[in-house]
Formats: structure tokens, C-alpha cells, sequence
């Protein structure tokens, strides 16, 4: 079985000119959930199935699945399933979601040239909403799928000019019937770049993921008060922003040197200060923290360290602050049985494969939870993403599709 790296070039590209932006170095595109530029991309990758021979699905949020049913296959039988996502960041790269739709679509051509008979139906999918650029916080369409969020609560979402998704998906003519259920399938495989330069650095051309990492988010506030900059002397300010960057740095420190993990991360990444004025003492500061790791209690350790700082801080000076943890996922392992189909993939094409973990989350996460499931990374240059840098070569984006389709052969003949 052999992929064509001309043909998932040929695709790649051919969806990289919906929502094309216009750079000056790169190549870029902006395709928000339920936009033009979404409809056309959609379109043309349901296009692309039928040509392909598979039927076509739309659930209630816009999941596309395609699906191949050889006559080798009962058609009763549980589908092995693999793909990712259409959507992007505004202004991101070409690779990121395109990727490992059509690696999954290219793996299915590849079985169908070899005339290789599965005995189970492979379905190639595109899930809904994975940036969370426009409806919610990402990873919409397989939070559906894998029945985490009921499909009238995602459709309820509204964009920030009051758009539902349910309205966006109308206009685009893509919300369609029942819900794919990830549950009923045999396996999942996704194929992401992967957004660090690892692979790079080792020159290997496919990683097939251990972990993907626990992310916790939590939203902070700090109270002081506001007054003339000029006017104020120092022994008698309230400043909020000089109480943040003291928390800042004490969640550097808890993550960088505190946890024994190698792969613990946390990042203050937005700051809301007001009044935001070069006169004005701050007077509140509202922050962001992410936190994230392939062990939980590292994780719950730079937790419970950010609420030791701010105790310390409303402590040490006259300000006072506020704590909230909206957001956590655990960390997610991927399938033994799945990593073990990638690595022999691997092993069959002499591709070479190398195991690492995943810092960014994927749709994989949610579909981990309720079958066996497994993710592959190709290579990222310079470890850029959401970028129009971001550049995976096509030589790269073939190999790591090659192990894909040999591991999406070995478990739909199981």
C-alpha cells in the first residue's frame, strides 16, 4: 500500500484557498465555523469523498463523515474511524486540520488502489469547531461525538454578534441530521502536525503520541485602587498590576522549577488592566492562567501554588484577589493498542517513528474517552503553528500519512 504524496498535496492546497489572506511570507487562511470561506472548504472536501467513492454524512453541528464500505467489509460491523478538522485560527497556516483529513481520505485511496479488503468500513471525518475561534472554547464537533456536550447546547452558542451556531451552520447549509457517535467506533486515528520542533530536532519524520497533556484554566483577579500616577507616593499605592507580576513570577516559578515533571507548563498569557491609563495607578487586573502537563499532580500543584500567592500577595499589600477554575481536563493516554498500529506501521514502510508527548489539545482527547484512540504527528519547521510560517514539507506530510494508512489497515482488518 503506498500513498500519493502528489494527490494529498494536490487537496491540501486546493483547501488552502478558502480564506486565502493575502502575505507577505507563508501562506494563510482564515476559515471561522460557519463563514463563506467554511461552506467552500466543506464543500470541496465532501466532493472530494464522493469522488472517492464514500457516502456522506452530516450530523446536527456540521460533523462531516465519509464513509467506505468495501464489499470485503460487514457493513454491521464497528468503523474504524480517523481524521481532524477544516476550521482554523484567523490568519493561521495551511497544515493544521487539513492535514489529517486528507491523510485519512489519501489512506482510504491508498487501501482502495492496493485493492486491500478490510474487513470493517473506514469512515474519514472532519469534526465541527476544533480552534473555538467563533463558538465556544474549541473542540465543539468531538465534544458532541463523544457525548461530553448535547448537540442542542453547542447549537446554542452564540459568536459574539449574537449568531447561534445553529443559524451559522443553516446559512452555510451544513447542519444536518442525528449526531456521529464516536462510541461506535472500532478505533480512532488522527494525523496533526506537531506544533514543536521535536521531530525536527531528531529529524524523524512521524511521532506517535504517549500522552496528551491535562490543561487546566483558571481566571484571576486582582483588586486595588486606582489613583493619579504623579500624585501618589509609593509607600501608599494600591497598584493591582504591581500585585500581577508578582503572581506571574510566582507561577514561573512553580512550574519551572517547584514540579518534578520535565513537561509541566503554565503560562499568564492575557491581561485585562484598568483603567488602562499611562496616569492612572491600575487599579484591577483580571488575568488568564493555563496550566497543563501529562501528570495531573503536577498540574494540581502549580494550582494549588497560584492560590498560595495570592494569599501571600492580598497579605503582603492592600490589595485582594479572587480565584476560579472554569476549565480542566485530565490528562489523556492514548491507546496501547492503537500506538502499537502506528509504531508497526512505522516499522512495515521503514518510516522511522519516535514516541513523544502532546502539549496542545485535539479533538483525539475527547474521543479517547470512549474508544480506543491514537494520535500522529509530522514534523513542524521551526515548531511554528497558527502562523502563516507554519510549514510541514510534503515529503514529511507523505510519510506520516503512509504510517497512518498502515495503521487505519491494520486495525479495519482486525
Amino acid at each position: 500500500m503506498q500513498v500519493s504524496e502528489d494527490r494529498l498535496r494536490s487537496d491540501i492546497e486546493a483547501n488552502a484557498a478558502f480564506g486565502s489572506v493575502a502575505v507577505e511570507k507563508g501562506h494563510s487562511r482564515t476559515v471561522l465555523t460557519g463563514t463563506e470561506a467554511d461552506r467552500n472548504a466543506r464543500e470541496y472536501f465532501c466532493e472530494r469523498l464522493r469522488d472517492a467513492g464514500l457516502t456522506v454524512r452530516i450530523d446536527r453541528v456540521g460533523n462531516i463523515v465519509g464513509r467506505w464500505t468495501p464489499e470485503s467489509a460487514d457493513p454491521d460491523a464497528a468503523p474504524v474511524a480517523a481524521g481532524s478538522h477544516l476550521d482554523s485560527v484567523p490568519e493561521g497556516g495551511i497544515f493544521d486540520g487539513p492535514l489529517g483529513v486528507y491523510a485519512a481520505l489519501e489512506s482510504v485511496r491508498a487501501m482502495q488502489d492496493s485493492r486491500i479488503e478490510p474487513t470493517r468500513p473506514v469512515d474519514v471525518v472532519c469534526f465541527t469547531e476544533e480552534e473555538g475561534q467563533r463558538f465556544d472554547g474549541g473542540l465543539l464537533g468531538s465534544a458532541v461525538a463523544a457525548g461530553e456536550m448535547a448537540p442542542e447546547t453547542a447549537l446554542s452558542l452564540e459568536d459574539d454578534a449574537g449568531v447561534t451556531l445553529e443559524s451559522a451552520l443553516d446559512d452555510i447549509g451544513f447542519r444536518g441530521d442525528g449526531r456521529v457517535a464516536a462510541d461506535e467506533w472500532h478505533a480512532w486515528l488522527e494525523l496533526h502536525i506537531e506544533q514543536s520542533e521535536r521531530l525536527e530536532a531528531a529529524d524523524v519524520p512521524a511521532g506517535v503520541v504517549t500522552t496528551i497533556t491535562g490543561l487546566s484554566r483558571c481566571a484571576v483577579g486582582i483588586t486595588g485602587e486606582a489613583n493619579h500616577a504623579g500624585s501618589t507616593l509609593m509607600p501608599d499605592r494600591s497598584d493591582a498590576l504591581a500585585a500581577s507580576s508578582e503572581f506571574v513570577l510566582d507561577i514561573e516559578t512553580a512550574a519551572d522549577v517547584e514540579t518534578d515533571s520535565d513537561t509541566a507548563v503554565a503560562t499568564v498569557g492575557k491581561l485585562d488592566v484598568r483603567p488602562n491609563a499611562p496616569n492612572v495607578i491600575p487599579g484591577r487586573v483580571e488575568l488568564s492562567l493555563d496550566v497543563r502537563d501529562i501528570e495531573q499532580e503536577s498540574i494540581e500543584h502549580v494550582i494549588d501554588r497560584a492560590r498560595t500567592s495570592l494569599d501571600r500577595i492580598e497579605t503582603e499589600r492592600p490589595v485582594t484577589a479572587e480565584f476560579e477554575r472554569p476549565w480542566n481536563r485530565h490528562p489523556v493516554p492514548m491507546s496501547e493498542r492503537c500506538r502499537t498500529a502506528l509504531c508497526a506501521a512505522g516499522d512495515d514502510a521503514g518510516i522511522e517513528t519516535l514516541e513523544l508527548h502532546s502539549g496542545a489539545a485535539h479533538d483525539t482527547m475527547h474521543v479517547a474517552n470512549v474508544t480506543d484512540a491514537g494520535l500522529l504527528f509530522a514534523p513542524s519547521r521551526d515548531g511554528i503553528s497558527h502562523n502563516p510560517l507554519e510549514w510541514t514539507d510534503w515529503d514529511d506530510c507523505a510519510a506520516a500519512t503512509q504510517v497512518l494508512g498502515g495503521a487505519l489497515k491494520q486495525l479495519a482488518c482486525e
